[in-house]
């Protein structure tokens, strides 16, 4: 299998860029319309948030599970096998979700797709791979800025698809991921090479074994607390945001995907364009930090949102929060070796797993706590209060552990 020298990473950058935009497209054109199903089946729109925050937990805990087992198989047998075969599931995942008959089924398939997109952790130990230290951050933008693309359209698609049905864009998900097999079969190289790959062991590819990495380095503790706290953040919108939406404004499937992928485009423009002078100019530690403070004032602006457009004009401030994420990577990957990138990767998702576990399930609760006739808690958009709060805390942890473990520029 032919690697590829680092010399040559901006065309390995290109793609496995188009491979993740592929990947994301698919998974964001079911997102405006599985809320929706999920409702079918339950008959209510309250208990579906309450089971909609039980599937994306079950997503997470499969990636808890199964991101270190795939990031440690990657750093043994190569990036480039991991990426096909997640790729290959991924497809089969969504035919089987167009299928479903029942929760049951929704749920095996939620389990699946779990297992099949843990192999995110090999995108970024690919970046790792092809790019020096100083410009990960960079190069970490540009697949945020991938996964932003992706978001981009893939809402709008599954936004005009799910008025035709909301089965309909599972199977152009499955197509998509197809297609983006079939792209990084025939052109996606091998970036790791063999004198640098690690034998495989489960006392660290387990979730467990994992973590141990984060505590072998003092900086990265502090550093896998903001992820965590970011990650947490960042599920109200897979928690609760569609049924919010529909809700308190009245959106139809295709306004959700609307207004979905004007947050794809600007966190395309802060990841993909942004990010890079930012961090020239100030550092990976100032930009995480703004990106996190600003974040938060984004996600309070959506909760006061009286209207569906002041909602919407809210989503500003909030991309602000695609500075913290490339940032952040850059700073956990300068802290370890080559060979441990993978494993890293794994770690950092078993992490964000566990925030996945968590914070669906909590934020499902507080949304039904929130709405219907005598609503326990006082406001419809209390969710996103909380969330911006825990945005908050990640950036005053991210000041103080970045102060310490990365000097600023001159």
């Amino acid at each position: 299998m032919t690697v590829l020298p680092r010399s040559r990473f901006r065309p390995a950058i290109a793609f496995i860029f188009v491979t993740a935009v592929l990947d994301i497209m698919a998974m964001g054109i079911v997102i405006p319309v599985l809320p929706t199903l999920i409702e079918e089946f339950t008959g209510s729109n309250a208990q579906a948030g309450i089971y909609n925050g039980l599937f994306v937990t079950l997503w997470a805990g499969m990636q808890f599970i199964f991101s270190p087992v795939i990031g440690s198989l990657s750093d043994h047998h190569g990036r480039r096998p991991v990426i096909l075969i997640s790729t290959a599931g991924l497809a089969a995942d969504f035919a089987l979700m167009a299928l479903a008959p029942n929760l049951w089924w929704l749920a095996v398939g939620r389990i699946l797709g779990g297992i099949t997109s843990s192999s995110f952790t090999t995108v970024f130990a690919y970046m790792a791979d092809i790019t020096p230290p100083e410009g990960r951050a960079r190069a970490y933008g540009l697949i945020g800025a991938a996964f932003s693309a992706g978001f981009i359209a893939g809402p709008l698609i599954g936004g005009v698809l799910g008025e035709w049905g909301p089965r309909v864009p599972f199977w152009a998900a499955a197509a998509l991921s197809a297609l983006a097999f079939l792209y990084g079969l025939f052109v996606l190289p091998e970036s790791l090479p063999s004198e640098k790959r690690m034998a495989f062991a489960w006392k660290r590819a387990n979730p467990f074994g994992a973590l141990k990495l984060l505590r072998s380095h003092p900086e990265l503790t502090g550093l896998s607390a903001v992820n965590f706290l970011l990650y947490f953040a960042h599920h109200v919108f897979s928690a609760v945001f569609v049924l919010y939406a529909a809700y308190r404004y009245g959106w139809s499937a295709w306004e959700v995907g609307l207004v979905l992928a004007l947050a794809g485009a600007l966190d395309m423009l802060v990841q993909g364009v942004l990010v890079g002078p930012l961090v020239k100019k100030w550092g990976d530690r100032r930009t995480m930090i703004f990106g996190l403070f600003g974040g938060a004032a984004g996600l309070a602006a959506m909760g006061l949102a009286p209207t569906g457009l002041a909602f919407a004009l809210a989503i500003v401030p909030n991309a602000l929060w695609g500075f913290a994420m490339p940032t952040l990577q850059s700073l956990m990957t300068r802290r370890v070796s080559e060979s441990e990138q993978g494993q890293l990767q794994g770690a950092n998702m078993s992490v964000a797993s566990i925030a996945g576990i968590a914070s669906p399930l909590f934020f499902g609760f507080v949304y039904s706590m929130s709405v219907g006739a005598a609503p326990a808690l006082p406001h419809a958009g209390t969710s996103f209060f909380i969330a911006a709060a825990v945005l908050l805390a990640a950036g005053i942890i991210g000041r103080e552990v970045g102060r310490r473990s990365v000097p600023e520029p001159a």
